[in-house]
């Protein structure tokens, strides 16, 4: 058996190189939003126990940082390898402890595994620069700087229910590969998934103490452990509200945060309708639109609407609703909560003239894939995020229009341009607040080596391979002054 977990299924924490149950056994019960089944416990970790980690932290800190980049990036090569082996039976965990599709739970370990091999590649590629002097004015060739990037120290890693493999692993590899310790704080919803990530890491030969996870309640270490001195950066993914709330808790500790969306395709007349549905359909709809990059509306003029809406509604009407060990695309939502959200916006938009095309169907948490038209900026699904799948259409005048509306959002992570034209399409993008537009393809995260960035409300700092070893490191500058 695992060290993972007993055969209660009380699952434990990494903590100083050793699989840890919580000191007063106290544990949260993890329940599939599948079928309510038992998943596993995790444990309910103490303010206390966030103090041993810690420290166990900060005394595995300078050791670590001096190991050479080559030993770090084989560490993570095997983790790779060790993931690999193990990548269909973390997907059964996936799809049962988030309710993630069969297809796209494997897809997500894969996409993991190639992330881990990118991140060795491109530490080992990491080099100092050397500045010479004289190259400033009144400057001297006696003068050489020699920077090198070094470590923060120890990096606070929080990731969110939706990738709690994939996103876990993007935070904690680059982290690693700079020459940081790190702590995981995994999702609730999720914990069970990355901690079998977390084995697969420590499997494959870290220190002890350089890797370690907290489990627990927000309420009792969530803020405790943001805010304690010994946190040197914390990387956040989840929902704009705890984002800022974490931004305000931080103080002077610098923060990487990747927030929610309210991503905008914008459909032009000259737009290839059969292409553009397709793609705007997958974008919306996969993992039941639990994505903060999901097209999250569409903004396009009546003639467009017209032509786009048949095609819509046929390709939506295919998809398939169901439970995720089957072959659907369309799963149950994380859990209650987010099924009333969907209900509410939907509701909302209805009462106030909006027309439900298909979908409008709530059976327990799981939300029929919905399209609404007639969507006014009157509406909440207007401007609300739903992560669920439910994409309004809202009709514009024109491209200046359909900018205007699109940057009237809090948020400003993605959006899309659908045109054969060049011109239009970086007229557009170049006015959209936004920090990625993306050209005739769906609003999406990768690849991972592309940065990753919000503006607004959609989040802080730049994500991708070696921007987030950037934003995980700083430039050390040694100054050789010689003498003549």
């Amino acid at each position: 058996m695992s060290k993972l977990f007993d055969d209660q299924k009380n699952y434990k924490n990494l903590v100083n190189g050793q699989w840890t149950s919580s000191i007063n056994h106290n544990y949260i019960q993890i329940s599939s939003p599948v079928d309510g089944s038992f998943v596993g416990n995790v444990p309910s970790m103490s303010q206390s126990e966030v103090d041993e980690v810690i420290q166990f932290s900060k005394e595995s800190f300078q050791s670590w940082s001096r190991v050479p980049i080559y030993e770090k990036a084989a560490i993570l090569y095997k983790a790779a390898a060790i993931l690999e082996v193990r990548a269909n039976e973390i997907a059964e965990i996936l799809v049962m402890e988030i309710a993630k599709d069969r297809k796209s739970a494997i897809s997500e370990v894969k996409r993991t595994v190639d992330f881990l091999r990118y991140t060795a590649d491109v530490g080992k590629n990491m080099e100092g620069v050397a500045l010479n002097g004289e190259n400033f004015p009144g400057g001297s060739k006696n003068k050489i700087s020699y920077v090198k990037r070094v470590p923060l120290g120890t990096v606070l890693s929080i990731s969110p229910f939706n990738y709690p493999i994939n996103l876990s692993a993007s935070k904690v590899a680059p982290a690693l590969i700079g020459g940081n310790t790190v702590i995981l704080k995994p999702p609730t919803q999720g914990a069970i998934s990355a901690l079998h990530l977390v084995e697969a890491l420590q499997d494959a030969g870290l220190p002890k103490g350089v890797l370690q996870t907290v489990t627990g309640k927000g309420s009792e270490i969530g803020d405790y452990i943001v805010t304690h001195s010994g946190v040197d950066f914390i990387n956040f993914t989840g929902s704009t509200e705890i984002g800022k709330h974490l931004s305000k808790l931080a103080n002077m500790t610098p923060l990487l945060l990747e927030l929610g969306g309210k991503d905008a395709a914008i459909i032009l007349e000259d737009a290839d309708l059969p292409f553009t549905a397709s793609n705007i359909v997958d974008g919306a709809f996969s993992y039941s639109g639990q994505r903060c990059t999901a097209v999250k509306r569409i903004l396009t003029t009546d003639e467009v609407a017209e032509k786009l809406i048949p095609l819509l509604k046929e390709k939506i009407e295919k998809l398939p609703v169901g439970d995720p060990r089957d072959e659907v695309i369309i799963t149950p939502l994380i859990d209650q909560k987010a099924a009333d959200l969907a209900k509410f916006l939907i509701d909302d938009a209805i009462s106030k003239g909006a027309v439900a095309i298909t979908g409008n169907r709530i059976e327990g948490t799981t939300v029929y894939p919905t399209l609404l038209d007639g969507v006014t900026e009157e509406m909440e699904i207007a401007w609300q995020e739903p992560f669920s799948p439910i994409l309004p259409i809202i009709r514009v005048k024109d491209k200046d229009d359909a900018i205007r509306i699109a940057n009237n959002s809090e948020y400003g992570l993605q959006s899309s341009v659908f045109t054969q034209d060049i011109n239009k399409a970086f007229y557009i993008a170049d006015r959209l607040e936004v920090g990625t537009v993306q050209i005739n393809n769906k609003t999406e995260r990768g690849p991972d080596h592309f940065p990753f960035m919000g503006v607004k409300s959609s989040g802080m700092g730049t994500q991708g391979v070696r921007y987030s070893i950037d934003s995980m490191t700083r430039p050390k500058a040694i100054v050789v002054n010689l003498r003549e």
